[in-house]
């Protein structure tokens, strides 16, 4: 992007820490960075753990100091002031947005609709849209563009409100830093679950039970656990239940994952639903095969089956005990899968999205 055509922006964040969607809305302001933009950040909470470029603006800090109903009030004219200011040439919402009459002054009053980009980046819709076609229409519906993370999730806001403002951008994925060239684990063989515990949203429980099932443990393939949430008191239990406990290990959660990655046999992914899920990136990116349910959504806009790893039915534990047992007893199958992973993943790299956010912008 020449200086002619560079843009001020300001990408609007719940936070920048704690999970994926945060994480790539950290991501889009280096890739917007990186094409010359002035990028600007504002943070409505104070948790900053993701790295990120341009300029921060961190509400959280406010937050902390003041709560009352009068600090939000404040907080609302700090923010709205900012962007008076600052004549950005467009605002990126990366929030979820619930609330009818807060988001109704936010999207008329504060922002001038003509330039704002709304992400929505889970098929969760109602968390990005209000779920009342007539309420989303009226806060969203005159925005320059709505832009989801999926193709799935732009066809569902699609039917849902009928808008003519939506585009697909997928989330681009880090770019893997230099890991050490020693494998970390030599002695183990193992597969990967990494991200948040919650149940109700990444359904380990399903993970755990077909694990069990499986012929992994016979075959001494560990499975291993790498994050934090509030379920991990309850999985650890179910571990139990099942007898796999000398099998399963919980690592916790780590900032760099990627060693582990590299080192996996497969990752696996189990969620009831998703955005765009981009352990399955990531883990591709590291040449390394995955497996996942077909969920809402993204997997199957990621995953070739049979190309780069196996996608099998979401809910249905025979088709991925079968899948994990094929990965490790199918030897041609698995290094078909891991020779394409690499390539499999090159139109999600942080230039290519941010070429397709430039033409947006522009």
């Amino acid at each position: 992007m020449t200086k002619a055509t560079a843009k001020k922006i300001c990408i609007v964040v719940s936070s920048l820490g704690g999970g994926g969607a945060e994480k790539s809305a950290a991501l889009l302001s280096e890739v917007l960075f990186e094409l010359g933009n002035d990028i600007h950040i504002i943070s409505v909470l104070d948790r900053i753990d993701y790295s990120y470029k341009g300029k921060l603006l961190n509400l959280g800090e406010l937050k902390a100091e003041d709560d009352t109903a009068l600090g939000r009030l404040k907080r609302l004219f700090v923010f709205k002031n900012y962007l008076k200011d600052h004549k950005f040439d467009y605002v990126i919402d990366s929030r979820p947005r619930r609330g009818f009459l807060k988001e109704l002054m936010i999207s008329k009053i504060i922002y001038n609709p003509n330039k704002v980009v709304y992400c929505v980046r889970s098929y969760r819709t109602d968390r990005y849209i209000h779920p009342n076609r007539f309420f989303g229409r009226i806060l969203y519906g005159s925005a320059y563009k709505i832009v989801s993370v999926s193709k799935a999730i732009s066809d569902k806001l699609n039917s849902t409100y009928g808008f003519k403002n939506l585009d697909v951008i997928y989330n681009p994925f880090e770019e893997v830093p230099k890991v050490l060239d020693r494998k970390e684990h030599k002695t183990d063989r193992f597969i990967l679950f990494y991200g948040r515990l919650e149940d109700a949203v990444k359904n380990v429980s399903l993970l755990l039970n077909a694990y069990s099932r499986s012929n992994l443990p016979k075959a001494r393939f560990k499975l291993k656990i790498l994050g934090d949430g509030k379920d991990k008191a309850k999985l650890k239990k179910l571990v139990e239940e099942l007898r796999i406990q000398s099998h399963v290990e919980f690592l916790g959660y780590k900032s760099n994952p990627y060693g582990l990655v590299r080192d996996s046999y497969f990752t696996i992914l189990t969620s009831w639903y998703e955005g765009f899920p981009r352990v399955l990136v990531e883990s591709l990116a590291l040449g390394v095969p995955v497996v996942s349910v077909d969920c809402k959504s993204g997997p199957n806009e990621i995953i070739v089956n049979e190309r780069n790893g196996l996608l099998v039915e979401n809910h249905n534990i025979d088709a991925l005990v079968n899948a994990m047992n094929r990965m490790i007893e199918d030897t041609d199958l698995y290094l078909h899968c891991k020779s394409n992973a690499k390539a499999s993943v090159d139109k999600f790299s942080k230039k290519h999205i941010g070429l397709q956010w430039q033409a947006l912008l522009n």
